[in-house]
């Protein structure tokens, strides 16, 4: 038994069974990049960064966004080493199948269940909140509180308790507009991704551009806040744990790799997405977080929304209020858009192995996309974001990215060694060092974490155990094979 757990999947097999999937190869190095920063630039940019300055770091928020940049581009050269050599969909799931085995994959495979699920799900609260913003600006606001808010809170030292609210209509509303797009075709949504990200890198530019001009260099001073004695609270310290606070907002890199088998020239055009992505974004992130800090003291950017309160300090950029609100709902639009591709993709994968059932593999006849799984994700999404509130969504999206990134880093090194004659049109540099240093990066992120997100981790793997051995090792197409 313990053997048909590891047993891995032959490279050769995968994409053999990849261009036989049906699944359209439409998407160039441009919209491959276009899906890697629709899913990086929105929560990060719009939320974290405020938080991070005014909490942990001060204006060395920085200095954060380089060191997670860092660590994410460790990520992404191993991400781009496999998508090369595997151009298949699934991601950190099929990596971990071509070189740990099936049980490891499963796992994996889990766990990005439950990073792009709840990632969904989360940012469409955030996109409710925004929205009603703008609603306000507007003087248009026809929604009640009972329909922009979760029915369900949870209160520390309390649980879970019902706040009055119905339903967050909003959030259930954009993740069946994006689930609609996503049905029609990969090609019509990647068309909408770009439009989407074109405009919220418009507004980000924007506020970068004209921001500069209202930067008072005496608030980047002290540049590295001294530490409060309290571990994380500025200093040094406090840079390593905003840095392990935002390097969240880059996961949306790797959902370039889960769209690998709808790729143009995949081996080459997948890793220019990756990269090139994280390269955009650290760029913005830096300029962004650079400017928010010289536009207003750091401790007063410990808002949900920092940049429309860095705006409200210089009212001669109120002008730029309801643009940068369209840009923060547009910009989270294309999150959710990237996260549920993912997550459908994931569906597809784990089911094209038997491992979940034959309808989530199901192709729609006119439209090429997997209909079924994605009908299921938006299902999912859409209940979870309008009961839950982002408080609770949140915590439950980063163990699941680490996990993938650190089975994916040490997979490199894992294939280099069992299958050296495998064809790499992309090579990790200094292959120990990089997968090392990912795996090091995203370790200490992981222990970073609180103890209740490694609990739900425990419970959401033991009921994905359950359903593995009760459905997924009878079902392998791999051992039936054998």
């Amino acid at each position: 038994m313990l053997k048909n757990l590891f047993a891995t999947k032959p490279v050769q097999d995968m994409i053999a069974a990849s261009e036989a999937s049906g699944l359209k190869r439409s998407l160039g190095p441009a919209a491959l990049i276009a899906i890697g920063v629709g899913g990086i630039i929105g929560t990060g940019i719009f939320v974290l960064t405020g938080v991070a300055a005014a909490n942990h770091a001060g204006p060395a928020i920085v200095l954060a966004f380089i060191l997670a940049g860092i660590g994410c581009v460790f990520a992404g050269l191993c991400y781009a080493e496999f998508a090369s050599m595997i151009p298949v969909s699934g991601s950190a799931y099929a990596y971990s199948y071509a070189t740990m085995g099936e049980f490891i994959a499963w796992f994996i495979g889990w766990n990005l269940i439950l990073e792009y699920l709840f990632a969904s799900a989360t940012v469409a609260v955030g996109w409710s909140r925004y929205l009603v913003k703008l609603l306000d600006a507007l003087h248009i606001n026809f929604l009640p509180e009972r329909l922009t808010n979760a029915p369900i809170d949870h209160v520390a030292g309390q649980g879970f308790t019902l706040t009055g609210a119905i339903v967050n209509l909003p959030a259930v509303f954009v993740i069946a507009v994006v689930t609609s797009i996503l049905l029609v075709g990969i090609r019509q949504s990647s068309f909408v991704n770009a439009v989407v990200v074109a405009i919220k890198v418009g507004i980000v530019v924007l506020v970068i551009g004209f921001g500069a001009f209202y930067v008072t260099p005496d608030y980047w001073h002290p540049f590295i806040p001294e530490n409060t004695g309290t571990w994380g609270e500025f200093g040094w310290s406090g840079i390593l744990r905003a840095a392990g606070i935002i390097f969240f907002a880059y996961i949306g890199f790797d959902a370039v790799s889960t769209a690998a088998q709808e790729a143009k020239d995949p081996q080459r055009n997948v890793p220019i997405g990756i990269l090139g992505s994280l390269i955009v974004c650290t760029v913005l992130y830096v300029a962004m977080s650079a400017v928010l800090t010289g536009m207003l003291p750091y401790l007063k950017l410990n808002d949900a929304a920092p940049v429309a309160a860095a705006l409200e300090a210089h009212p001669s950029l109120l002008w730029l209020s309801i643009p940068v609100i369209l840009g923060a709902v547009a910009g989270l639009t294309s999150v959710i858009l990237v996260m549920m591709l993912a997550q459908s993709r994931i569906f597809y994968s784990m089911s094209r192995d038997g491992l979940l059932p034959p309808a989530f593999r199901a192709i729609h006849p006119t439209y090429q996309t997997p209909v079924f799984s994605t009908v299921l994700t938006g299902l999912g999404a859409g209940l979870i974001g309008g009961l839950f509130p982002i408080t609770v969504l949140g915590e439950l999206v980063s163990i699941g990215t680490l996990a993938a990134f650190i089975t994916v880093c040490l997979g490199v090194l894992v294939l280099r060694h069992t299958r050296p004659d495998l064809e790499r049109p992309f090579k990790v540099p200094a292959p120990w060092f990089v997968s090392l240093g990912g795996t090091f990066f995203c370790g200490a992120m992981a222990l970073g974490l609180p103890g209740d997100t490694w609990f739900r981790l425990l419970i959401w793997t033991l009921i994905g155990f359950t359903v593995y051995f009760l459905y997924g090792y009878r079902h392998s197409t791999l051992r039936n094979k054998q």
